[in-house]
């Protein structure tokens, strides 16, 4: 009786003994993994920054903004008054397009939707989710560069986004808009560089009295 006992324990490896250390040792690599992957590689930095759509009538801002010096003012019209930088009406593309380029395949199409008054589909590039609120006015208004947030718009023939949007990211400004800020007559000159920005920034912060918050009710209303 005591020699059968006796033998049933070598049924099975003695590393089994250690087998529910190993479980739990890989379940926590596990967890630890799934967790690095969707903070990082789920993370606006990685999903977001990059995002180039085709449009439905190619539009060059390197053309546009860059070459022709066209203000950025000029298209968005609305962005020094309002929380939104309002795409511009066929109207305002045919002001000029009325006389300029109007063999053009691509003008052809733009004005059959002038013609028809029916608005072009543009695909929006830089999006915030719903629960987010952005006021284009409140930060132009203060000095924040167009090429802050939307970067060298001058030099790209498609428009990328090229910041992730993110929590972190809008609160990095908020807690150094010195590093942010210009002059506001140079908010949309996008070739503009301070010779010293953090202590001309330092300067305006104080002069414009820049208080940017951080509490939840400023951003999700």
């Amino acid at each position: 009786m005591n020699k059968k006992i006796a033998d049933s324990t070598t049924l099975f490896p003695k590393w089994t003994n250690r087998l529910a250390l190993y479980l739990l040792l890989g379940l926590g690599f596990l967890v630890t993994t799934l967790v690095f992957v969707f903070w990082y590689w789920f993370s606006p930095k990685n999903l977001d920054v990059g995002y180039a759509p085709k449009q439905p009538i190619p539009y060059s801002h390197k053309l546009h903004a860059g070459e022709l010096g066209i203000d950025c003012r000029y298209c968005h019209s609305q962005v020094e008054k309002s929380h939104f930088a309002n795409i511009p009406p066929v109207e305002t593309c045919m002001n000029c397009h009325s006389q300029v380029k109007t063999d053009s395949p691509h003008i052809k199409k733009l004005k059959e939707h002038y013609d028809t008054n029916t608005p072009i589909e543009w695909v929006q590039v830089h999006q915030l989710p719903d629960y987010a609120y952005f006021d284009h006015s409140a930060h132009v208004g203060a000095g924040v560069s167009c090429k802050s947030c939307h970067g060298r718009v001058d030099q790209m023939e498609v428009v990328e986004q090229v910041e992730p949007l993110s929590m972190g990211w809008c609160l990095s400004c908020h807690r150094n808009p010195e590093a942010h800020v210009r002059p506001k007559s140079r908010v949309t000159d996008m070739s503009w560089e301070s010779e010293n920005q953090l202590e001309q920034g330092r300067q305006l912060v104080e002069q414009n009295n820049i208080n940017p918050r951080e509490d939840c009710n400023t951003c999700h209303r």
